[in-house]
């Protein structure tokens, strides 16, 4: 990769040489026949990666406009939604659905554990909602939502799935078309970003609304939304020659060039490779008396957050790092300054994670910590096995 730094925080994510090659060609107009058929093979190949036999809208904007995309076009005014929050993204759907009039409840889980289910489960039996979020992995906290238990708890009452996938899609598994527990159990919306483990840049927009969410969105009539509402794109993403708003030329050459590496590499093994990258990460860093958030049983694949131990500042260790090409971020809300985040996923290498475990032993013995960067590496390594080495 032709990156001057490591870029290693939640997203975006690295960007490889072919992405940036394809993002440096020439940019055509957005009707032009060659832009159109490259549009239209990066629509086919996000439904060949999330298996659906819905529609796929790819827009300019980023996750948070996909999140509004995904709730204002099934869940009208007046209507209830449930939220199903681990951390900082997940209680996002809230202020943005109030915006529209939508009732919302919050089940909220206290940071780095996942929601009981028993407590969804009451939650739906009480209350009948049109739909419930779940985010599939939360960029705050590194938890990851157990979908097979989940989404059968919720379809049992009708209500649709919506699943957040900014931080998990191209990584997990998000197929549209698997059932969980009867024919009719499947997740309704996907939505996601470009710049995580899809691995190119910000910019892009990406929801996937299956038969039965587009029947919600019908049964909606008119909504309060323009740029938001599904309608006035339909008729774009069925037929790319025609216009509603310019789409970012140069970005969908990278989205098509990076679905085509995701698709090469198959969404079974990218899932692996994510799961031993976040596991080995987490296991050499407790090398170093650093403690992950979120336990292993609920940990994402993707990213981590990770608690300083006694006598480590945020600052200097962020900035030790920065100062020798890593770049991790810092946590938020009430974490901020106790903890970091790191990420681990889409382009990024096993080769890329061993350097910043390493160098990250090197930040903290000239901070004054007795560490073993060979027992963190090798704790690494050995995580890793065959599946990556």
């Amino acid at each position: 990769m032709r990156n001057e730094e490591m870029l290693l925080v939640p997203g975006p994510t690295p960007v490889v040489d072919e992405i940036y090659d394809a993002l440096a060609s020439e940019t055509r107009g957005h009707t032009d026949p060659r832009f159109v058929a490259t549009f239209k093979n990066a629509i086919e190949q996000t439904k060949q990666l999330l298996q659906t036999d819905g529609e796929v809208f790819i827009v300019a904007g980023s996750g948070t406009l996909a999140m509004e995309m995904a709730i204002v076009n099934t869940v009208g005014k007046g209507e209830k939604l449930l939220v199903i929050s681990h951390g900082y993204f997940g209680d996002r759907f809230t202020p943005l659905a109030k915006a529209y009039g939508i009732e919302v409840d919050v089940l909220q889980a206290e940071w780095g554990k996942q929601v009981d289910p028993g407590l969804v489960a009451t939650k739906v039996s009480e209350t009948q909602y049109k739909a419930v979020t779940i985010t599939h992995a939360d960029t705050s906290t590194g938890v990851v939502s157990d979908l097979d238990t989940l989404i059968p708890i919720i379809k049992s009452t009708g209500a649709l799935v919506i699943v957040d996938g900014v931080v998990a899609t191209a990584a997990l598994d998000e197929n549209m078309s698997k059932t969980y527990g009867d024919p009719s159990y499947k997740i309704d919306v996907v939505l996601t970003g470009s710049q995580k483990a899809i691995g190119i840049p910000p910019g892009l927009a990406i929801v996937a609304f299956n038969q039965t969410a587009l029947e919600a969105r019908k049964a909606l009539g008119q909504i309060t939304a323009y740029y938001s509402d599904v309608y006035n794109w339909l008729p774009i993403m069925q037929d790319l020659s025609k216009y509603f708003a310019t789409p970012p030329v140069n970005l969908i050459y990278a989205y098509d060039t990076a679905l085509k590496i995701v698709l090469e590499e198959g969404i079974e093994k990218r899932e692996k490779r994510h799961i031993a990258f976040g596991k080995g990460v987490r296991s050499a860093l407790k090398t170093y008396g650093m403690t992950p958030l979120a336990t292993e049983d609920v940990a994402a694949p993707t990213l981590s957050c990770i608690l300083y131990p006694d006598g480590v500042e945020d600052t200097a260790f962020r900035s030790g790092l920065a100062a020798r090409g890593i770049i991790v971020a810092g946590a938020l809300a009430h974490l901020s300054g106790k903890a970091f985040r790191i990420g681990h996923m889409g382009n990024t290498t096993a080769d890329m994670l061993e350097q910043a475990l390493r160098t990250i032993g090197e930040v903290l013995q000239e901070l004054g910590n007795e560490v073993n960067i060979e027992e963190a590496v090798n704790t690494f390594k050995e995580v890793l096995g065959e599946v990556v080495y």
